[in-house]
């Protein structure tokens, strides 16, 4: 693949997966993600991954700050910490096939969870265990969204609170990734980051992006936002399965 090639299909997916992201609160990097490991090394494809979700979700963040509960960014950061911490000492980096089906079955796992769990993110036991789990599932797989919005389904929250703070949760999980991959990692290397000019314009389509996104975002109702999160959620993970089967039997 030309470098002309690459830079235009990342470039068009960053666009369009920001704004998704920015309407749903995390669609967008799960397709992102499922994008760059079909078309680069899976460890480039994480920190590039980590870097363009960063600025997506930082500035989502920013867009709708006045509705971010701190108390939930807290409780899941310190779980974050918990996980970077103890994952540091695994020499792991999965291949193709395996993060394609993560990605492909993580939506259908969140989704079949009974719902006696009362996966609720605002208790903060269960905050603490979702900062865990997500970013160990964001080093594990490259992405934690559809993981994290187990914990947002059953919470007294309106579509923009879940958003906000769903996008800074995200933030701090792309964060351990870029530590993670960028250094941390027995396999880390300089030559797994992108170059500079391809990230700058990489990051100014994911801020385009999330702010045409925020305006569908402020239009449509609560319902029919946690709705379409979950049908589109379960599409996008049935395509990367089939795509992740589509390579086992080449």
């Amino acid at each position: 693949m030309s470098l002309f090639l690459f830079a235009v299909i990342v470039i068009l997916a960053t666009l369009g997966t920001a704004f998704l992201s920015s309407i749903f609160g995390m669609l967008g990097g799960l397709i992102l993600m499922g994008i760059l490991v079909t078309i680069m090394p899976v460890s480039s494809a994480m920190i590039l991954h980590g870097l363009i979700q960063l600025t997506s979700n930082g500035y989502r963040a920013w867009l709708n700050r006045k509705d971010i509960n701190w108390s939930i960014v807290t409780a899941l950061f310190v779980g974050n910490v918990i996980a970077l911490v103890a994952l540091v000492f695994v020499a792991f980096v999965p291949d193709r096939i395996t993060v394609l089906l993560a990605l492909g079955l993580l939506p259908y796992i969140a989704w079949a969870l009974p719902k006696n769990l009362a996966l609720d993110v605002t208790k903060k036991p269960v905050g603490l265990f979702a900062g865990m789990v997500v970013v160990a599932t964001n080093i594990l797989a490259g992405v934690g969204g559809p993981l994290l919005d187990v914990f947002f389904q059953r919470v007294d929250m309106t579509r923009h609170q879940v958003v906000a703070t769903k996008a800074v949760a995200q933030s701090l999980g792309h964060t351990s990734k870029i530590i993670f991959f960028g250094g941390l990692s027995a396999s880390a290397s300089s030559e797994d980051w992108p170059m500079l000019w391809f990230l700058l314009v990489a990051m100014t389509a994911s801020v385009i992006g999330t702010r045409l996104g925020k305006k569908v975002l402020d239009k449509i109702k609560d319902a029919t936002f946690f709705t379409w999160t979950q049908r589109i959620l379960l599409t996008v993970g049935a395509v990367l399965i089939v795509r992740a089967i589509y390579l086992i039997n080449i």
